[in-house]
């Protein structure tokens, strides 16, 4: 054999499937950037990564159905421009793969009510939506862990808001093993160290949110240099006017946590750089370090989004390779819960 060849195998053997995904739908933030495209780009070196735009999950909320196709297809180019690589990752759309949907009817008759009552994303968008929240945001993290387990999928990068949501992933594979015989890997969460929640930056008690009500709450990926400036230099800090990072400090140490995912410095190396310096010098560099980011990637971007026949392309490329993979674990769960009459 080889030595190349022999290389390459026991590399293989020491990947870890990984699985990430966004929603398409509208904004696409800094905070998206950070906690899982950057993430997910790095973990495409190492792993074997799986990465997809939930659009089934998308719909949980009303959507205009132009503006959901224009959203997947913006998803999709922000992904490549980051530097997702279809041909080291199966870069996917979740609605082209049915058995997403059909493995999520089985695991509803495998989940618990009090499993889902207990969701506290449902209930805080509950109490936002009311009498409009739709039984597909109930019942969101079922579809979740269908998306998960499909793909024998061993680490999930996610935040600490959706790491109840793997939980419950894990509890479904464990349940169902127990009783159907082995059938899933059991998924392990895995938060970002640093930048694993970038809050609001009109409200840093709260995280970054595409859905928020004022447009400043977020830093949009396509946001031009001045509304960029605007948005850091008006973003809420405190009255201590040191530069620091502090966990009693929420709203100075989200803005020293993107400075340190964007410039790859340590949040340390930034405090010690901003020593006798105010907040209006400190977020001038932050605006003008983010401006320096996201320009080249703006365009990246646009360049991705002028042939929209080669990204439909790129997407359902990876979606047939994901239907193949996700039908051959398909086939093995319908024949434990014994609905299939074949048993060759």
């Amino acid at each position: 054999m080889r030595l190349d060849t022999w290389r390459l195998e026991l590399k293989t053997a020491f990947m870890s499937k990984v699985l990430t995904a966004i929603q398409p739908s509208g904004i696409l933030h800094i905070g998206n950037y950070i906690g899982a495209i950057e993430p997910a780009v790095e973990s495409q070196r190492d792993n074997e990564l799986r990465m997809f735009v939930v659009d089934y999950h998308a719909i949980t909320v009303p959507q205009k159905p132009e503006e959901l196709r224009k959203n997947i297809l913006t998803a999709t180019a922000t992904y490549l421009a980051c530097g997702i690589d279809p041909k080291k990752t199966l870069l996917f759309q979740q609605s082209q793969v049915p058995q997403h949907t059909e493995l999520a009817w089985i695991l509803n008759c495998t989940a618990r009510m009090g499993e889902l009552e207990r969701m506290t994303q449902f209930k805080d968008k509950t109490r936002v939506r009311g009498e409009t929240t739709t039984v597909g945001l109930f019942d969101y993290p079922i579809l979740m862990a269908a998306d998960i387990l499909l793909y024998d999928t061993a680490i999930v990068p996610v935040g600490e808001d959706q790491k109840q949501h793997v939980e419950l992933a894990r509890d479904l594979a464990i349940r169902f093993n127990r009783d159907f015989g082995e059938t899933f890997v059991v998924p392990q969460p895995k938060i970002r160290e640093v930048g694993a929640r970038i809050m609001g930056l009109d409200d840093p008690t709260k995280k970054m949110s595409k859905s928020a009500s004022s447009p400043k709450n977020y830093l949009s990926l396509l946001d031009d240099p001045e509304t960029i400036r605007k948005k850091i230099m008006s973003a809420v800090t405190d009255n201590e006017g040191k530069v620091a990072f502090d966990e009693t400090r929420p709203g100075i140490s989200n803005l020293v946590t993107i400075f340190s995912i964007i410039t790859k410095q340590t949040p340390e190396q930034i405090e010690l750089d901003y020593i006798g310096k105010g907040y209006g010098d400190f977020k001038k560099d932050l605006a003008e370090a983010l401006t320096l980011f996201l320009l080249p990637l703006q365009a990246k971007i646009k360049t991705y989004l002028e042939h929209e026949d080669e990204l439909i392309k790129i997407l359902n490329a990876g979606s047939t390779r994901a239907r193949e993979e996700a039908e051959k674990k398909m086939e093995v769960v319908r024949k434990r819960v014994g609905v299939c009459l074949n048993q060759d």
